[in-house]
């Protein structure tokens, strides 16, 4: 998803992966980053501990943009 968006607008995507006790530890606590895993775009967490839907995150990116919203997808079997 996330090379996709990257292709598809104007934006830096970085990814992070670590172990997950890192994600435990106090020192990642003082960091105050949402919990993973987790989506942020710029200060806002658009999913944290959960899976996002594309359109949702599409749509968060494209108001950091200042760009129209896309249609929400129709979905389903063609």
């Amino acid at each position: 998803m996330a090379p996709r968006l990257g292709a598809k607008y104007p934006i830096e995507i970085e990814m992070t992966s670590k172990p997950r006790a890192h994600y435990k530890t106090p020192e990642y606590r003082k960091l105050e980053l949402p919990a993973a895993p987790a989506i942020m775009a710029g200060d806002e967490v658009v999913a944290e501990g959960s899976d996002v839907h594309e359109n949702e995150l599409e749509g968060v990116i494209c108001r950091k943009l200042g760009l129209l919203e896309p249609e929400p997808g129709k979905g389903g079997i063609l």
